[in-house]
C-alpha cells in the first residue's frame, strides 16, 4: 500500500461537474493499493497517517496530528502510484492492485480512517476520472508506503 500524504488548507475532488469530497484543513491522501496488501498493512497505514505530526504547534514545530488539530481527510484511490517508469518512457501499472482487490481495500482504508478520527472521510470516486483541487500547505507532502512498516 502507498499513500501520498499531502498537508492541505483546503481540497476538494470532483467527478465530471459533481464534487465528490470537499475539505478544509487536513490531508489530502492520494491512495495505491498492491494485490499483496494485508490486515495488518492497512491497520499500520491507518495508524500512520492519523498519527503523522506535520501540523504546527503553537511553538511553530510541526508537532501535530491530524487528530490532534480536529483535521478533516479527503482521501482519493490513486493506482497510479504504482507506475513503474524503469523501462521506456511508459508507466507499466502492472503493481497496482485489480479492482476487484484494491477497490474493496480502499473502502476498508477510508472506513478504519473514519473510525479513528471519529467522523466521516470524503472520496473521490474509484476507477473514475477525477478533478483534483488542493492548496497544499507548506508545502508539505510526505511518501508512506507498507514496504517500510
Amino acid at each position: 500500500m502507498r499513500v501520498l500524504v499531502q498537508r492541505v488548507t483546503h481540497a476538494q475532488v470532483d467527478v465530471g461537474d459533481e464534487t465528490t469530497g470537499r475539505i478544509g484543513q487536513g490531508l489530502l491522501l492520494l491512495v495505491g493499493v498492491h494485490d499483496s496488501d494485508t490486515d495488518a498493512e492497512l491497520a499500520w497505514m491507518v495508524r500512520k497517517v492519523t498519527a503523522l505530526r506535520i501540523f504546527e504547534d503553537e511553538a511553530g514545530k510541526m508537532n501535530l496530528s491530524v487528530k490532534d488539530i480536529g483535521g478533516d481527510v479527503l482521501a482519493v484511490s490513486q493506482f497510479t502510484l504504482y507506475g513503474d517508469c524503469k523501462k521506456g518512457n511508459r508507466p507499466s501499472f502492472n503493481q497496482a492492485g485489480t479492482p476487484a482487490f484494491a477497490s474493496p481495500f480502499f473502502d476498508r482504508f477510508v472506513d478504519a480512517v473514519s473510525t479513528e478520527l471519529g467522523r466521516p472521510v470524503p472520496t473521490g470516486r474509484f476507477g473514475e476520472h477525477m478533478k483534483v483541487r488542493l492548496l497544499n500547505a507548506g508545502p508539505v507532502t510526505i511518501w508512506l508506503s507498507t514496504d517500510d512498516s
